[in-house]
């Protein structure tokens, strides 16, 4: 390991959840140990890579209905890598005034992040543990950046599945909540095991044997992390379920995209 990767503190020794993330999305970001990690992932669900697609196609669909809700201040928990259609190149090519503020703690993640957006207006990386709300939210750069007096689109973008339920992800979401203004909104996606075989269950497996626990949840179990914020349609789906531009693109099988997506209004 280099000075320099010392400094950033990456760990070439474990796979990582937002450069393997990477990888499957056709990411450059990513090292051996990401590569070799997520082939074991693709071994057990060749179609992996399809599913890492379709919650990123959400993404950009939830914050797109932000935007056109008048939304013009995103906050984009455990953003992960910078890829073509990022949150900012979608809310600003409807508002170029649109503020986006990207949070992770990974610090490939927060390195390329900083060199893709060293020349955007109004959209910027905080490297921040995002399970500890007020170091982002009272970061200088989040404080500079977004009017929380005004309402923000909160992005956890298979984020939550992170975070076991002792470690109270239920406080997490709500302690984010209680800084927004009413007419916010949360998108959120979760993988789940709901519908899924036994292949879901084995990369999950394969996930924690690495360091890394991901906690599937239902439906009723994300909707118990949403005190504070009504649902708006179709509700908690699949994400090809949520919004499709064409209707043709849900498939006959919406269910084999192993994340469940909602977005809900904080009234």
């Amino acid at each position: 390991m280099t000075d320099q990767h010392a400094q950033r503190g990456i760990d070439f020794d474990q796979p990582n959840a937002a450069r393997v993330y990477d990888y499957l999305i056709g990411g450059k970001l990513n090292y051996a140990i990401d590569r070799m990690f997520a082939d074991k992932i693709l071994a057990v669900r060749p179609e992996s890579k399809d599913l890492a697609l379709m919650n990123r196609k959400w993404l950009r669909r939830a914050v797109r209905f932000g935007a056109e809700q008048g939304i013009r201040q995103f906050l984009d928990i455990g953003s992960g890598m910078p890829t073509v259609g990022h949150v900012h190149e979608v809310v600003q090519a409807i508002d170029p005034k649109s503020r986006v503020v990207y949070v992770d703690n990974e610090p490939v993640a927060v390195a390329h992040s900083e060199i893709v957006l060293q020349d955007v207006e109004n959209a910027v990386m905080v490297q921040a543990d995002a399970e500890y709300p007020e170091r982002v939210l009272e970061h200088d750069t989040t404080e500079m950046m977004l009017d929380f007096d005004q309402p923000v689109m909160l992005i956890m973008a298979a984020f939550v599945h992170f975070i076991p339920d002792e470690r109270d992800p239920a406080g997490l979401v709500a302690a984010y909540r209680d800084a927004l203004a009413p007419g916010s909104y949360l998108a959120m996606s979760s993988g789940t095991f709901e519908g899924q075989g036994e292949e879901v269950r084995r990369a999950a497996e394969l996930y924690q044997k690495n360091g890394t626990n991901v906690v599937a949840r239902s439906r009723d179990e994300l909707q118990a992390l949403l005190g504070g914020f009504e649902l708006v349609e179709p509700g908690i789906v699949f994400t090809p379920q949520w919004r499709p531009d064409d209707p043709g693109e849900v498939g006959e099988h919406p269910e084999l995209a192993s994340q469940l997506a909602l977005v809900a209004r904080k009234a």
